[in-house]
């Protein structure tokens, strides 16, 4: 029996536990249901404790008794997301595998992609990746990052593509429960965007609404991945009727995406889990991470760039509301190449087991 350190993103946002469920469902169908998998929060930022992220504490205690160091996924690679003490890096004993983990510019306030302030530094990824037995990004736009500094990476997507092997796990809810369609939103000034589009983010999600309405969805509810979404979704309940829901129950909240009548999605992390259960799906782009994401993974349907798109962003989104969004119908083309990507995912996770495997009996 082996065992696992997962250190990943924790926080505010419940679409990392749905992350972390997606991951933890194929660990267990690698290494059987009886592995130990002990979750470290990424960065301390978040969480009061002495053991997060790669940090002397967390190395000392993974060196006694843990067989392998999963860092991901999520965008561990930006906004202060993991800490990584060199030191303790070095020190570190058990194979380590980088998986599903992302960094990608923002747009300026010219419309062109530039640099973000807070990505990890280069010659801490740089240790990083070199420490690594196996370095699997979740999109191109990190992979490409990873190759110009020199470095071995291959692009392995999001964990979430999975969740639909796993659907019946998620319990259903109850039939008195008209989910309706969401809006998964994101606060404007969380947003990295220039405040020209922020300042249009209301204006836009209240015509979805009455759109949404127009065709059919007779609810709609304005879904949160952060408590901190609160106060902004509660605009919605006062202009448009439309109540705000929040959990922290990625079972609750994984069952409202399989359950909507459609995702209107500016988070990837509510993207995938929908697309992937064969919800009709909007998404909205605003980053070279989403970007990159959605191209690498041949989504270039219902797909509405903020910035790209300007002024005609309201148009195009009531006509993919019209249109019903991507449909299971329309991913049916895609459901060969999914497959070949969970392959992919599933055959680097067999590597890693390999790499314990030989670490234990050493």
């Amino acid at each position: 029996m082996f065992t696992i350190a997962n250190i990943r993103p924790f926080g505010h946002n419940v679409g990392n536990q749905a992350i972390s469920f997606a991951l933890r469902q194929m660990l267990y169908d690698v290494f059987g249901r009886i592995v130990t998998i002990i979750d470290y929060p990424a960065t301390a930022k978040h969480e009061t404790t002495a053991k997060a992220g790669i940090s002397k504490n967390t190395v000392h205690e993974i060196n006694r008794f843990v067989d392998g160091v999963i860092v991901g996924g999520g965008n561990l690679y930006e906004n202060n997301e993991i800490d990584v003490d060199i030191n303790a890096l070095n020190a570190l004993q058990p194979p380590l595998m980088l998986f599903s983990n992302s960094r990608g510019r923002i747009y300026g306030r010219k419309g062109a992609f530039i640099n973000r302030s807070d990505t990890i530094d280069d010659n801490k990824l740089i240790s990083l990746v070199k420490k690594a037995q196996i370095s699997v990004s979740r999109d191109s736009a990190t992979n490409n990052h990873i190759l110009e500094l020199g470095l071995k990476d291959s692009i392995g997507f999001c964990p979430t593509i999975n969740l639909c092997k796993y659907e019946k796990m998620i319990p259903d809810l109850p039939r008195k429960e008209n989910v309706g369609a969401l809006i998964s939103i994101r606060t404007p000034n969380l947003m990295n965007l220039p405040f020209k589009y922020q300042s249009r983010i209301q204006n836009d999600i209240e015509t979805a609404i009455n759109a949404l309405r127009d065709y059919g969805h007779e609810r709609v509810r304005i879904l949160c991945n952060d408590s901190r979404d609160l106060d902004f979704a509660t605009l919605f309940k006062g202009s448009c009727k439309a109540d705000p829901v929040f959990t922290s129950d990625v079972y609750q909240y994984l069952g409202l995406l399989k359950q909507a009548t459609m995702v209107l999605s500016y988070r990837l992390h509510a993207t995938l889990p929908a697309i992937s259960f064969g919800t009709p799906t909007i998404s909205i782009s605003y980053d070279e991470r989403a970007k990159s994401l959605f191209n690498d993974l041949g989504l270039n349907k219902s797909v509405i760039n903020i910035v790209e798109s300007n002024d005609s962003f309201q148009e195009e989104l009531i006509q993919e509301i019209k249109n019903g969004g991507y449909t299971k119908e329309l991913h049916t083309d895609l459901k060969s190449a999914w497959e070949e990507k969970s392959n992919f995912q599933f055959s680097q996770l067999e590597r890693f087991k390999e790499l314990m495997t030989s670490y234990v009996k050493s």
